[in-house]
């Protein structure tokens, strides 16, 4: 079964940080998706540009409306995310738990939805 893991953590914090960190955090994200890929989880995954990049998208009543940022304001933003291949929703938890960003932030895990 297909799980999408959606990485969430705070920009602000995050932009707090120093070079040696950002880059010892870069490493430790190399590593963990060199990890699923070997052991064939891996489907898909990538970092996103920060909130400030994206635009929101709504119709109402048949026009199109457009707002800069996110939707909703909150403590923590999407950073990225990981498709991956498990045996089951334990299994997928498993590989969520060993995602660098699990220790600062959070990951949810979502089954993909699978039409007959």
């Amino acid at each position: 079964m297909q799980y999408l893991l959606l990485i969430y953590r705070n920009e602000a914090e995050q932009a707090k940080m120093d070079a040696a960190a950002l880059q010892k955090m870069g490493g430790d994200y190399g590593a963990f998706t060199q990890s699923i890929i070997q052991s064939g989880n891996f489907k898909a995954g990538d970092a996103l540009q920060p909130t400030s990049t994206a635009t929101t998208v709504r119709v109402r009543d048949g026009k199109t409306l457009t707002t800069d940022g996110p939707f909703a304001e909150t403590r923590e933003q999407l950073g990225g995310y990981y498709l991956v291949e498990a045996r089951d929703l334990d299994a997928a938890l498993a590989i969520a738990a060993r995602i660098p960003g699990a220790k600062v932030g959070s990951i949810e895990v979502r089954p993909i939805l699978v039409y007959s």
